[in-house]
């Protein structure tokens, strides 16, 4: 089970190990200044048997369908049991090993066939590789000095994103999660309708307005008030009973805002919303940005053709590609290096002009951070595994799957959907028996409200599955089950529509 630590073969260890739960950890402060401060075989052994635990609990148990997604502990119980107090002196390391272990058992199984919870799911080895290779060689992404493997990497990985979205040339950097991804594209488009903030701030800007449907992702919201340009200027247009967005009440927001003194310059559309997976019409919205000369943002989950026409993309593969969290990219159509030219800050000490290599291989001052993370890597080895075929394979298979999905929903009686999925997002809502017929009640509206979360947290205390719920709009808490990992089988659809019933028939 264990042969992947054969790695360690070379390292003398095993005369190390006879002595190593025997004795504590030297306090530090004590070493000898003329002696190295880390112990390198003592850390190389506690990271192999570490390994041997995140092999065992994380990678064998946490993906078993027959394991819990979740150990369920009341939050005073798993502080006593974590034993969280950081203390003045180490620990011995069969003790460090056991907090290893046991941060393993009581985290939410994210791998597990049944976490359905969230928009990311399951494992792919490769990526995990991946991200185990970049904490280890732990250095940032700024120059080719100190990265520069990695920055021939991103770069090759962007445009390869980039072709997806059918752009042959562009511009992009990953970032920190979506959210940041999306700040991104409000930023650039700001700068291009107003250069002059980045000098002069604010004071140079007239009140600005941004339109997004009232589904988008509420970084929307986050990335208009961190910017100063104030949530209360961020138009939420109407959406239809999909949740895709209606042009003609995003043209007349954009005459309503105009009436009001602001100038209208981004339009945020989603290609796939949070919760109910709605697409919103690109062609027609790309339509109207152009006649209005607004930057056109999509905040994308799945690329469809019209994706072309907008001038930046968010695009998350730490999500329907399973790189693992996080993995994150800012696409641009702008070949005028807009990215750099909005973000730059000419730190000397990073960016010298004088290096004896080609310059434009230091992206840093591209971003907005001065440390950033490798996170091109993972994305990278999987691809070189599985090849875009294989990428499209996980993608067909997940539709295949949410259609299995709906179409036994719609056979039983308590299940009711929300409407017809257009992506992964299965929305509905759970009838039990004592609701059944009384839709005319009252008090239905009510109850039916609290069945979700009475559902959810039998779920979660007997660690079967895992699925969200929420409201939206005039809909009480319904739940929404995204179907997404490779790992899933036509029996775990089975499964989920039982285990709703098992959990929800007597309330």
């Amino acid at each position: 089970m264990y042969t992947f630590y054969n790695v360690f073969k070379c390292l003398p260890l095993i005369e190390l190990s006879i002595k190593w739960n025997a004795r504590p950890s030297q306090p530090y402060g004590q070493q000898h200044l003329n002696e190295p401060l880390l112990d390198h075989r003592e850390g190389q052994l506690f990271l192999t048997e570490a390994f041997k635990v995140i092999l065992e609990e994380v990678l064998c148990k946490g993906t078993d369908v027959n394991e819990k997604v979740c150990e369920w502990r009341e939050p005073e119980e798993l502080a006593t049991l974590l034993d969280l107090e950081l203390r003045e002196y180490g620990e011995q390391q069969h003790q460090l090993l056991q907090r290893v272990r046991d941060v393993a058992k009581y985290s939410v199984k994210t791998n597990h066939p049944r976490f359905f919870n969230q928009l990311f799911a399951g494992v792919d080895y490769h990526a995990l590789t991946g991200r185990f290779l970049t904490e280890a060689l732990n250095t940032s992404q700024y120059t080719y000095e100190v990265a520069p493997v990695f920055v021939l990497m991103e770069d090759e990985v962007l445009s390869k994103l980039r072709s997806l979205v059918g752009w042959a040339q562009g511009d992009g950097i990953f970032c920190p999660g979506g959210t940041m991804s999306n700040m991104y594209a409000m930023n650039l488009a700001r700068y291009r309708a107003f250069p002059e903030v980045k000098l002069k701030g604010q004071w140079a800007l007239p009140r600005l307005a941004v339109f997004t449907s009232q589904e988008s992702h509420y970084s929307v919201m986050k990335a208009a008030a961190f910017q100063g340009i104030g949530t209360e200027n961020v138009f939420k247009v109407n959406v239809d009973d999909r949740g895709c967005m209606i042009t003609d009440d995003l043209s007349e927001k954009i005459e309503l805002a105009k009436s009001q003194g602001a100038v209208p310059f981004l339009v945020h559309a989603t290609s796939g919303t949070t919760v109910q997976g709605a697409f919103d019409p690109l062609e027609p919205i790309a339509d109207i940005c152009d006649r209005q000369g607004l930057w056109m943002h999509v905040d994308c989950n799945y690329v469809t053709m019209f994706v072309i026409r907008a001038d930046s993309v968010t695009w998350n593969p730490h999500k329907m590609m399973l790189t693992g969290l996080q993995c994150s990219a800012i696409l641009l159509k702008d070949t005028t290096d807009l990215l750099k030219r909005c973000h730059s800050a000419d730190a000397t000490y990073l960016f010298q002009q004088d290096k004896f290599y080609d310059m434009s291989l230091d992206t840093g001052d591209k971003s907005i951070q001065c440390g950033r993370k490798v996170d091109c890597l993972k994305l990278w080895l999987m691809w070189k595994a599985v090849g875009s075929q294989g990428l499209e394979e996980r993608v067909d298979r997940a539709f295949a799957h949410t259609r299995y999905l709906v179409e036994k929903m719609m056979k039983r009686e308590g299940f009711q959907l929300i409407g017809k999925p257009e992506f992964v997002n299965v929305c509905f809502w759970f009838i039990p028996p004592s609701l059944r017929g009384k839709e005319n009640s009252p008090d239905y509206q009510d109850r039916l409200s609290k069945v979700a979360p009475v559902i959810k947290e039998r779920m979660i205390k007997q660690g079967t599955m895992m699925v969200g719920y929420q409201p939206l709009g005039g809909r009480v808490n319904f739940f929404r089950m995204i179907v997404i990992s490779p790992q899933l089988s036509y029996q775990d659809m089975t499964f989920f529509l039982d285990e709703i019933e098992r959990l929800g028939n007597n309330l």
